[in-house]
């Protein structure tokens, strides 16, 4: 019996040590991105991403957090357009550092009280005449040993859904949007 958890206790020390090895020398840098294409123009998206008056419409992070509250910066709209937040899951800040209806917006991210900063875009690709593909874009670096590997590991699949999530909401919202003012609906 003794033997037998001696080589219990050994297996143990080999896997948290290979744990606590591996997350030294996993990479702390992160790439979350998520794509979806619009029937619309890019000036159409950019009308609904573009200000972030618009943002609740179809941004998936209240789905995710009911407790969060947005406070809305002096600007809300082009670059200097910002916002912050609060919530259960914690608060944050964002700021526009560039905005075009051509090709999107990238924009600063800060959470935890800046802890935590990172950089986001909406970049768009006119696909054709009527069609846009829209690709949401966060990326940034844990700078944290051990854990921050792991926690870059794990970007993607606790981010990833949410941008999906956001995604397919923007190309509604665009799209309903789209069919409210196109001359068909007057007729």
């Amino acid at each position: 019996m003794k033997k037998t958890l001696s080589k219990i206790g050994i297996v143990l020390i080999v896997l948290i040590s290979a744990f606590v090895v591996v997350g030294f020398v996993l990479p702390t840098k992160y790439t979350v991105s998520r794509e979806v294409t619009i029937h619309a123009t890019p000036e159409a998206v950019h009308r609904h991403v573009g200000n972030l008056d618009k943002w609740e419409a179809w941004s998936p992070w209240k789905e995710g957090d009911p407790t969060l509250e947005i406070t809305p910066g002096q600007k809300r709209s082009g670059v200097g357009a910002s916002q912050s937040w609060v919530g259960e899951d914690g608060d944050g800040a964002l700021t526009v550092t560039m905005s075009d209806p051509d090709q999107g917006i990238e924009y600063d991210l800060a959470f935890e009280q800046g802890k935590y900063q990172c950089k986001s875009a909406m970049l768009y690709d006119a696909t054709t005449d009527s069609q846009t593909k829209v690709t949401w874009t966060m990326s940034g670096d844990t700078k944290t040993p051990f854990i921050g590997g792991y926690f870059a590991l794990m970007m993607d699949s606790m981010v990833g859904p949410m941008f999906d999530r956001g995604l397919e909401k923007l190309k509604g919202v665009v799209e309903d949007h789209g069919k409210k003012i196109s001359p068909k609906s007057t007729q």
